[in-house]
């Protein structure tokens, strides 16, 4: 597990050494220039013709995987099926890894399918558990279903790049790696991209990171929200509600601890947040509780801000239950707590001047789109957080009700292509084109 800060000197060795490498080099690059030359190009034309030309196998693609589940933990199936894409899509190199994660590599002209490599990826997994029924139902250009969104669509836009690249000739100097990543959901945690990154085979070898989730394509993601969840239990002696009144309550202690959170000021900027999320416990209506829980959320842009709130968050546990333990009889026994991580994501950010920023933008642009840049919790916090080049970018074409089971997406031919062409011209511009 990578926990907040996590940079492990080997890798940001090798980061900082291939950060020199040919995809995201030049000092002070006139990005315009370069994507403009690309979208312009003869190859970029035909390969935006063959993203026409096979956009109905792309939309069967969206329906065949979102209608394949894929729930926190189980994605096993959906990765295979995506294994078996990849292999037919003529990839080097294809595999599932010992966390999930199914890749593919497309050999550049320089480096031989060897690396360093730019990656490409989009999740495999969703928010809904096992049972959910995640059949696609289409209203016009409109397909509604579970996950269709987020983030499946993404992994059907990436086999169609590889379709095009081949069926225009497209070389690029870097290798890529192509990635359908297990774990970005919740309770996943990033574990996926968090393997890719620490113990898989590219580990250290990767120089710049996009990932795909989501669909808008003027929406750039280059600043990673860390989180810190946990899932706390208050335990106590217990008792009769009537008869042993006045004895200690984990009730009282787990109150007071949401009570002194929410009291807390946290800055606007980097923005930092919290909640009190789930809860839970107690034996009947007539007893004092033994065992109650309560679940909070910690989110922030800054890993020292989180830093500092979780810092917080324990004082306040040790103190409510401090304060109850001096308040009420203690004789049957005191009050407790135990604090289980149950969540945690590294805060990051790529850097604007970085050349993955500005190509993307660049890219955005060219298709005449205007940038948008955001944070938020993707898979990109990890290789920011290891201060590797990275951004999340849409898929393109216009979605909605994301985590809900009406998600749905619009698969009108004009817009999704014009979107879906930001992702590749931002990709050949970091991966460098013969």
């Amino acid at each position: 597990m990578i926990h907040t800060p996590y940079r492990p000197a080997c890798l940001l060795a090798l980061a900082g050494a291939l950060i020199a490498a040919p995809a995201i080099a030049a000092p002070k690059p006139d990005h315009a220039k370069t994507v403009g030359k690309i979208v312009a190009s003869p190859a970029f034309k035909a390969a935006t013709a063959k993203l026409a030309a096979d956009f109905d196998r792309t939309v069967a693609d969206i329906v065949t995987l979102t209608q394949i589940p894929a729930p926190p933990f189980k994605e096993e199936a959906r990765a295979r099926a995506y294994l078996e894409m990849l292999k037919a899509h003529g990839l080097s190199d294809v595999a599932m890894d010992a966390e999930g994660n199914v890749t593919g590599v497309r050999a550049g002209t320089a480096t031989k399918g060897k690396g360093p490599f730019v990656v490409m990826a989009a999740h495999l997994d969703t928010v809904f558990p096992e049972g959910t029924d995640v059949t696609v139902r289409r209203e016009g250009t409109r397909l509604m279903a579970p996950g269709i969104g987020d983030d499946t669509r993404s992994l059907a836009t990436l086999l169609a790049y590889m379709r095009a690249l081949d069926a225009a000739g497209i070389k690029t100097r870097s290798d890529i790696l192509f990635v359908g990543n297990v774990g970005e959901e919740g309770p996943g945690d990033l574990r996926g991209v968090r393997y890719l990154f620490n113990k898989s085979r590219y580990a250290g070898q990767i120089t710049a990171f996009f990932s795909m989730d989501g669909s808008d394509a003027s929406r750039v993601v280059d600043r990673g929200t860390g989180s810190k969840r946990y899932h706390v239990a208050f335990n106590g002696p217990g008792g009769h509600s009537y008869g042993a009144f006045g004895t200690v309550n984990p009730m009282t202690a787990m109150a007071r601890s949401v009570v002194d959170l929410y009291a807390v000021q946290v800055p606007a900027d980097p923005k930092t947040t919290y909640s009190a999320s789930v809860t839970g416990g107690g034996t009947s209506v007539n007893s004092i509780p033994n065992a109650v829980f309560m679940e909070f959320d910690m989110r922030s842009e800054s890993a020292a801000e989180l830093a500092r709130l979780d810092k917080t968050l324990i004082g306040i546990l040790d103190n409510a239950v401090a304060g109850e333990n001096a308040a009420r009889s203690t004789r049957f026994g005191k009050i407790s707590y135990e604090p289980k991580v149950i969540g945690e994501r590294p805060a990051g950010g790529t850097p604007p001047d970085a050349a993955i920023v500005g190509l993307t933008d660049a890219a955005i642009t060219a298709l005449g789109f205007k940038p948008e840049h955001d944070a938020s919790s993707t898979d990109s916090n990890i290789p920011m957080s290891l201060g590797i080049p990275a951004v999340t970018i849409g898929s393109g074409g216009k979605g909605g009700r994301a985590h809900a089971l009406d998600e749905w997406i619009d698969v009108e031919k004009g817009e999704s292509l014009k979107g879906m062409q930001v992702g590749l011209a931002a990709l050949l511009a970091v991966a460098g084109v013969d």
